[in-house]
Formats: C-alpha cells, sequence, structure tokens
C-alpha cells in the first residue's frame, strides 16, 4: 500500500509542476494572459508541500519523483500536446520508472 500511495503522490506532484510550468509556457509563447501566473504560482506552491509529505529524506524523494516526473511529462506530451509517444520515448519512461522503484523501495539497513 506504502508504494501505491507514495507513486499517487508522485504523480499529483507531478501535475502540479507541470501546470506551473506550463501555464507560463502559454503566456509567454502563445500570448496568453498573464492573469495564467497566478494559477500557475499556486500550482508550483502546491508542488513545493507535495514533496514535502513523504517521509523519506528529501534528497531521494527528488530523485525518485524526477522518473514519475518524466512519465508524466510524456503522458502530457500525448494528451495536452497531441504527439504520440516514440517506442524511444516508451523505454525512456520504463529506465526511468525502474529508476524510481529502484531508489524508493529497494531494502534499507538504516
Amino acid at each position: 500500500m506504502f508504494e501505491f500511495k507514495t507513486i499517487a503522490l508522485f504523480i499529483v506532484t507531478a501535475v502540479a509542476e507541470i501546470i506551473g510550468c506550463y501555464l507560463p509556457y502559454l503566456w509567454l509563447t502563445q500570448n496568453r494572459s498573464i492573469w495564467l501566473l497566478i494559477p500557475a504560482a499556486i500550482s508550483l506552491g502546491l508542488f513545493a508541500w507535495l514533496l514535502t509529505l513523504h517521509p523519506a529524506a528529501a534528497g531521494r524523494v527528488y530523485a525518485a519523483y524526477g522518473g514519475v516526473y518524466i512519465s508524466v511529462a510524456i503522458f502530457w506530451l500525448w494528451v495536452v500536446d497531441g504527439i504520440k509517444p516514440t517506442a524511444w520515448d516508451l523505454l525512456g519512461v520504463t529506465f526511468a520508472l525502474v529508476g524510481m522503484m529502484i531508489i524508493m523501495f529497494a531494502p534499507r539497513n538504516i
């Protein structure tokens, strides 16, 4: 159960980070409203707070989170940007998720 909660929390965290970065991107590159910066800032604040909810050491959490972030970003590429991931994208996601699982769920003596 711990593993599923950890992964779910990482996914929500990644979505918050991507939204927090995507909204300023829309403002800067697609001439969207500057008001997008308000929900972007809230989303990035939520992202930072969500990272604090993990019981593991911060460095380990940040390292493992990167693997889930990569996966969510590739899913975002497909769903939001409308670009189908390549086999190489999916292979990269696989390696990133395996790395995340090793970092977060390997047995520890300490």
